[in-house]
């Protein structure tokens, strides 16, 4: 048997531990007893780096994390479905490991978007109460919602 040095071999003879360069000189000689064979095969990682890149963006007041073709869901806007949005309030952009930050905007930094459709978010009751008065109210409250797909980020 000889080893392979793509794999990482471990021979255990009688309780002793044998490691990828003795392997060959052990087997030659005679051995009695168990002998167990371990073969690892190396881990390979054969993904390709993926280029990264995303921005923080005031929309409609609130900031957001976004990276391109990613959906997510902002306060309502007034555009039309399927119409193209453009947001200039871009705190910061990282292009894969570049970091820019804005004081308090990055210049040039604009972010296009597709609005995808008008939804109402998830109802939220609002439960008020005074004890030993008699007084209850239960509301309901749906947010009003845009989901848009950030097309672009440029610089």
């Amino acid at each position: 048997m000889i080893a392979n040095p793509r794999y990482f071999s471990i021979v255990i003879i009688n309780n002793k531990c044998i490691i990828n360069e003795d392997v060959e000189k052990k087997l030659q000689e005679k051995v009695e007893g168990l002998i167990f064979f371990v073969f690892l095969q190396p881990k390979i990682n054969n993904k390709k780096k993926v280029i990264t890149m995303y921005a923080i963006v005031e929309i409609a007041g609130q900031q957001f994390k976004i990276e391109k073709d990613r959906r997510v869901y902002v306060q309502r806007l007034k555009a039309e479905e399927g119409s193209q949005v453009k947001f200039d309030r871009v705190m910061l952009v990282d292009n894969d490991g570049d970091v820019k930050v804005g004081t308090p905007t990055v210049n040039g930094a604009a972010v296009t978007a597709t609005v995808v459709k008008h939804l109402k978010g998830d109802k939220v009751l609002v439960f008020k109460k005074k004890r030993r008065k008699g007084y209850q109210k239960l509301n309901g409250h749906r947010q009003c919602l845009t989901a848009i797909k950030i097309d672009e980020i440029s610089l």
